[in-house]
């Protein structure tokens, strides 16, 4: 196993507690925007994936056939998300399916990145942007969970 996965599994349990500590005990009392607005903001960020594209932010020789699909998946689930933040603020009948969408493809997305990852050995060339699957995925992926359990729950408005 490489320092990478270690860092994305230990991170990711960080993250999983402090969610379990923290937001989860506090999941009933709020309503489903309240939850959901700050992690669609947060995705609002994946545009950051792009960074995958970038010489520089990157090692040279880093595979293309995990860059592309992982900064154009991140860009997909940006947009996605500020869509679904729109449709919810407005209280629009469609921000539900749209945070559905929206978590279908940004958890998709997220394991399929670490599969490409992993099949074309990309973790010896990520360089500085070393630090998305090392802490920015472990917290996208907690997010994701808990997106779910939103979703999965009655839709609870203002």
């Amino acid at each position: 196993m490489n320092i990478l996965t270690v860092n994305l599994l230990f991170s990711t349990l960080v993250f999983g507690i402090a969610a379990r500590i923290y937001v989860v005990p506090r999941m009933p009392q709020l309503s489903s925007p309240a939850i959901l607005v700050p992690i669609l903001l947060l995705h609002g960020l994946r545009h950051l994936g792009l960074m995958f594209l970038s010489e520089g932010a990157t090692y040279r020789g880093i595979p293309s056939d995990f860059t592309v699909p992982a900064a154009f998946g991140d860009l997909a689930a940006a947009v996605l998300a500020l869509l679904a933040l729109a449709a919810l603020v407005r209280g629009s009948r469609l921000a539900r399916p749209l945070v559905w969408i929206f978590n279908l493809e940004g958890t998709l997305d997220l394991f399929h990145a670490i599969y490409l990852a992993t099949v074309h050995r990309a973790f010896p060339y990520m360089g500085p942007a070393y630090w998305i699957p090392a802490f920015w995925v472990p917290a996208l992926l907690v997010t994701h969970y808990l997106v779910f359990l939103v979703l999965l729950r009655p839709w609870k408005a203002r």
